[in-house]
């Protein structure tokens, strides 16, 4: 089954529960945290959707013009990496036609037909980024995360791709206009655990995540993936100011990120979220 790799394109201080502990000028360092996955993406001839930060953008658009020339696509992952519940409405359109400014140029605009919330946070709050997202004329979005924890989530979500609207989020309307691609999770006795990445493809064990990635496409579901380059850079910057807990979740085990890359990238048959979808289309500016 083909399923679906993508790498958020963002900075480590990006990262929502270190962002407000980073200070006025943090060190940059996506472009040297990124090279590690592009090689190996490289190595196995695997191209994937990076959902870039408009930031990054502005700061690296000689970065971001090279991995599309390589294949890989381009999506949008906002501007300032900020949540939509913080945005707002009005922000959020903001953070769009800012982000749009800056990537023109860099890649064909048409070509940017998928979007992620950062912090998965398209949820109940925010379910009128659906509306927003449609009208600027993207044609998918991979933010709904389907397990609900104590930041983001929505539960109830379909398990696979299906059309939502910002009246019902989580049923399938065959003319919704957007495609959602969630994030996987795997049913396991009764409950639904989260296996697309981030922290969760970092604390599994390699045999386990396999295992629960492999039902995922038994049921047949395609998955995607998700890492950020921080994940696996061993320059991060660790922050000593964090609560244990945001230590835990932000830090633990980065040093195993590209090794289990490697491994999914072997194992599973991994490709771009747009073809995927089987999405041909130009994204269309306006959007009716």
């Amino acid at each position: 089954m083909l399923n679906a790799l993508s790498i958020d394109l963002e900075d480590w201080f990006h990262a929502e529960l270190v962002r407000p502990h980073a200070g006025d000028a943090p060190e940059r360092r996506v472009e040297q945290a990124v090279q590690p996955m592009l090689a190996l993406l490289d190595r196995f001839g695997v191209r994937a959707t990076f959902f870039v930060v408009g930031d990054v953008v502005r700061h690296h658009p000689e970065l971001v013009r090279r991995i599309y020339q390589a294949g890989h696509e381009i999506g949008c992952h906002g501007w300032s990496h900020r949540p939509l519940w913080a945005l707002g409405p009005e922000g959020f359109a903001a953070e769009l036609a800012e982000f749009d400014r800056d990537i023109a140029g860099v890649v064909p605009l048409d070509e940017i037909i998928g979007f992620r919330a950062p912090t998965f946070s398209l949820d109940g709050r925010t379910a009128w980024g659906i509306d927003l997202l449609r009208r600027h004329g993207f044609r998918y979005d991979s933010s709904i995360f389907p397990v609900r924890n104590y930041l983001y989530g929505v539960d109830g979500a379909p398990d696979g791709p299906y059309c939502p609207t910002s009246a019902e989020l989580t049923t399938d309307h065959a003319a919704g206009g957007l495609i959602e691609f969630p994030m996987t999770a795997c049913r396991v006795a009764g409950l639904r655990v989260p296996v697309s990445g981030g922290f969760y493809l970092r604390a599994f064990p390699l045999a386990v995540l396999r295992r629960l990635l492999a039902r995922v496409n038994a049921s047949g579901q395609p998955i995607v993936l998700y890492v950020h380059p921080w994940e696996g850079d061993a320059g991060t910057p660790r922050l000593k100011q964090l609560s244990p807990m945001t230590r835990f979740i932000t830090y633990y085990n980065l040093a195993g990120t590209l090794k289990k890359l490697e491994a999914l990238l072997q194992g599973f048959n991994l490709a771009p979220l747009r073809d995927v979808l089987q999405l041909q289309d130009a994204r269309r500016m306006p959007c009716p």
